[in-house]
């Protein structure tokens, strides 16, 4: 048998043994509604599928430098400018492919096997496992109601003190997700404040900006020019499986992403660059997608409490609604996997994003229709009912 790294060793991200599940059953011609991931039911902005199309029809697409497509990285700046105020260097740029990839590049560049790494709990489960899989020491902070359910100054102190080691990165995402959590600019500048008094490198997750309802949205770039700030065409910009995303470097950080995505990814797909570029033309058809989304809130807000799921956290921001399921499961995994096969609705076990207190917890995505969600949860209510 051929021996397996120790670093392959890793947890499942179960939303995709989930939609697994859920895409076999739809082949079997199953009436699933899925909101498992947090994958928006829209196209592509049709300005990015024209400039797409275009781009098939005149050119052979290939390679291009591993940071971008200047273009698209001017487009980026653009888009600070206009929507933050503040003037960003086309160089301090790089785009990546999708947000994953910008992980990889932030984590390898900034931190050397054994350091520690602090995250939130619950939080995305991706950053845990691509930590652990590089060799890194991940230190989970709980966020709750206390916390504003985000890292603080004091919170990252307590973590360091049990965890018993100094933290060398700190990753915060606002919007975040699975808590729908916005992070205030003054909460914001104290955590920058904080990890720049301390050399802490700080990363910025905001691939969920443009996805705010409740709160400001701040950019870590208003504050400090020394953040690693990471985004994505994913989510307003409903571009999945493009797979583009972009980073903001401090200056020190350029040339080593750089030579790391010369090597590790060569470059994002150029395809999906010029369709990139394209999507910050496209607005006024993005808001009217967001707007589907704050209806989507505004009802599950009202009906899950009522159905018997009370919210565990806010939904301020991003797409979704992560609820407290332990009145009827010790199990959130098991509750998952019978409401998909008992009603074919597809959600994501806690487990994903807490591993101490998920068990309690499942997190539902509402990046879908209007009309789906709105089936889901008349399924789920009639489900839960039996259940009680």
């Amino acid at each position: 048998m051929i021996p397996v790294s120790s670093r392959s060793a890793v947890e499942p991200f179960h939303a995709m043994d989930i939609l697994a599940e859920a895409n076999r059953r739809k082949k079997d011609g199953r009436p699933v509604i899925s909101m498992s991931l947090g994958q928006p039911a829209h196209p592509a902005p049709k300005a990015a599928l024209a400039a797409a199309s275009e781009a098939l029809k005149h050119g052979r697409i290939g390679y291009t430098d591993a940071l971008g497509l200047l273009e698209l990285r001017e487009a980026i700046a653009g888009h600070y400018r206009v929507q933050h105020g503040i003037d960003v260097d086309p160089a301090r740029i790089a785009v990546t492919t999708g947000s994953s990839a910008a992980f990889n590049l932030a984590f390898l560049s900034l931190f050397d096997a054994g350091d520690a790494v602090a995250i939130a709990r619950p939080g995305y489960p991706a950053y845990r496992n691509i930590l652990k899989a590089l060799g890194l020491k991940v230190v989970e902070v709980p966020v709750t109601a206390e916390t504003g359910f985000t890292l603080t100054p004091a919170s990252l102190e307590r973590a360091e003190t049990i965890a018993g080691c100094k933290l060398k990165g700190v990753l915060l995402a606002s919007p975040a997700n699975p808590t729908g959590t916005v992070t205030g600019r003054e909460a914001l500048k104290r955590l920058a404040t904080y990890c720049k008094s301390r050399s802490i490198a700080f990363i910025s997750d905001e691939i969920y900006h443009g996805l705010t309802f409740v709160g400001e949205e701040t950019s870590a770039l208003e504050i400090t020019d020394q953040a690693v700030v990471i985004n994505s065409f994913s989510k307003y910009y409903c571009m999945t499986g493009w797979r583009v995303g972009w980073m903001v470097l401090p200056e020190s950080l350029v040339r080593p992403v750089e030579c790391l995505a010369q090597s590790l990814y060569i470059s994002a797909p150029e395809l999906s660059q010029i369709a990139a570029a394209a999507a910050f033309g496209a607005a006024e058809e993005l808001d009217v997608y967001k707007e589907s989304y704050h209806t989507n809130r505004d009802f599950l807000m009202e009906r899950l409490p009522q159905i018997g799921l009370p919210l565990a956290s806010p939904m301020d921001g991003a797409f979704y609604a992560y609820v407290d399921v332990s009145r009827f499961t010790n199990d959130s995994m098991d509750f998952a996997k019978r409401m998909l096969t008992e009603i074919d609705v597809a959600a994501t076990p806690g487990m994903d994003f807490d591993p101490t207190e998920g068990h309690r917890a499942l997190r539902i995505s509402y990046a879908g229709s209007v009309s789906d969600i709105a089936e889901a949860v008349g399924r789920m209510a009639g489900w839960l009912k039996e259940k009680r």
